[in-house]
């Protein structure tokens, strides 16, 4: 899948810099902070399910 970004001029420079920086592509840093998020939000999203269900465990064994 190709994206496209619109990036300003202002935050064009920032991630260009911070790619610079890190000695990377702006292509390649954006990447890497897209994938980090969807792996932050998929590991959020298991943490909050095992939560509800372990504290539901007795409530889904009467039901099951």
């Amino acid at each position: 899948m190709d994206l496209t970004l619109e990036l300003n001029d202002q935050e064009a420079l920032r991630l260009q810099a911070q790619a610079a920086e890190l000695g990377v592509t702006p292509e390649q840093l954006a990447r890497s902070v897209l994938m980090d998020l969807l792996v932050e939000s998929e590991e959020e999203f298991r943490a909050a399910a095992e939560r509800v269900i372990s504290h539901n465990h007795e409530l889904y064994k009467r039901l099951s």
